[in-house]
């Protein structure tokens, strides 16, 4: 950001905002990444088409000191960060969408416990298979178990 500030001052051009403003956000990722990494804080993306219920499950894992966010959409994935996600979501998902499920080993939440809906979350490469609804302390417990199969 310093480099685009001076690059600005010494052309006499006016600033290029889209540039600090993304500049701005990599370092606030940058930041987010050292300080959950000191703090040993995990972050978790709850994916869920039923807004209350994605809003209920980031507060609760929030409670327990998890850095929950919720989305009804698929976001860039930020290092290290644990994906919560509803099934039904997961399975309207775009082929570019699941891989990167696939690659981010997600925990899966599902009302459904039908083998093929199982055989779904096997093929998104899911860590566990919760079925809802699910308690906040038997996720936060999955959510462990997923971060110390990465370390």
């Amino acid at each position: 950001m310093r480099a685009e500030l001076e690059v600005a001052d010494a052309d006499d051009e006016p600033l290029a905002a889209d540039q600090l403003v993304s500049d701005l956000r990599q370092a606030l990722d940058q930041l987010g990444e050292v300080e959950s990494a000191a703090l040993a804080i995990v972050r978790v993306l709850v994916l869920d088409d039923d807004e209350r219920l994605g809003e209920l499950t980031a507060r609760g894992l929030r409670r327990l000191g998890f850095d929950a966010e919720f989305s009804r959409m698929i976001r860039p994935l930020r290092s290290g960060e644990v994906v919560v996600i509803d099934l039904g979501l997961a399975a309207s998902a775009g082929a570019e969408t699941r891989a990167e499920l696939r690659n981010a080993r997600p925990i899966i939440v599902s009302g459904a416990t039908d083998a093929a809906s199982r055989a779904l979350a096997v093929d998104l490469g899911s860590s566990d298979y919760l079925v809802k609804p699910v308690e906040p302390v038997d996720l936060a417990a999955a959510i462990r178990r997923r971060v110390e199969e990465e370390r």
